[in-house]
């Protein structure tokens, strides 16, 4: 699976995306540092994607949202973490 384009909402406060050490995670760095994981997971013969804190193991999302593919569950999951923040 392609890493996502960094969304330019994270780009213009100095973050960056990085695969983690599955191919279903995505790490969301601010300043150099991971501050968010991003995991994908199959649901239903759809998928799901979980938003965690890094440094608490906080649940940022509901985990009931569907999606049609990984991509489009990485997707939400950046949607949901800017909204989260306030970005």
């Amino acid at each position: 699976m392609a890493l996502p384009t960094t969304p330019e909402w994270l780009s213009k406060r100095e973050g960056s995306l990085k695969p983690g050490l599955r191919d279903f995670t995505l790490l969301v760095l601010l300043n150099n540092q991971p501050q968010y994981r991003l995991d994908v997971r199959p649901a239903v013969g759809q998928f799901t994607c979980n938003v965690t804190q890094t440094i608490n193991g906080k649940q940022l999302d509901d985990s009931l949202t569907r999606y049609s593919s990984p991509d489009a569950a990485f997707e939400g999951g950046l949607d949901t973490l800017r909204s989260q923040l306030g970005w």
